[in-house]
């Protein structure tokens, strides 16, 4: 069974999921840093404020004897209120935005960069074609003999 397992593994498909899962979560830690420090306190700043992850909206009561405070989500939840917290899913679908077109923009020039190989391909199949046209001995005994009877005209 662990013979089995070992040649599982060791597939070429299974190896490259695992590089692709790598850095994907590498790849979703940048956008992540990128979405939380660069971008939200841009858009926190023209909609008035920077932090998104404290925004909600407060669906039941609040437990007697809670003394934290109002505006905190975290601080809430543990006390147990029902919140819906549309901040984090604002910054969890402009991280889902960013992750998409940035694949986009990979994959678009992946495309490019195998279409321009494939062209050339093409290319050198054609030219490879066009000098590899065999030719008869006897073909070209007659074309000598053809331009020798026009040369004495």
């Amino acid at each position: 069974m662990f013979a089995e397992f070992k040649k599982f593994i060791a597939r070429g498909n299974v190896l490259d999921l695992a590089v692709g899962v790598v850095i994907g979560a590498a790849f979703g830690k940048i956008t992540t840093s990128l979405t939380q420090s660069v971008l939200m306190p841009v858009i926190g700043a023209i909609f008035g404020t920077v932090d998104f992850s404290n925004k909600f909206i407060v669906l039941g009561s609040v437990p007697e004897g809670y003394e934290g405070s109002m505006t905190n989500y975290a601080e809430l939840k543990e006390a147990g209120v029902n919140m819906i917290g549309y901040g984090d899913l604002l910054t969890q679908i402009l991280n889902f935005l960013i992750i998409a077109f940035a694949l986009f923009m990979i994959v678009r020039g992946v495309n490019r960069m195998m279409d321009a190989m494939e062209e050339e391909k093409k290319q050198a199949e054609a030219t490879a074609a066009k000098e590899a046209v065999p030719t008869d001995p006897t073909l070209d005994t007659l074309k000598e003999i053809l331009a020798e009877l026009k040369r004495k005209d």
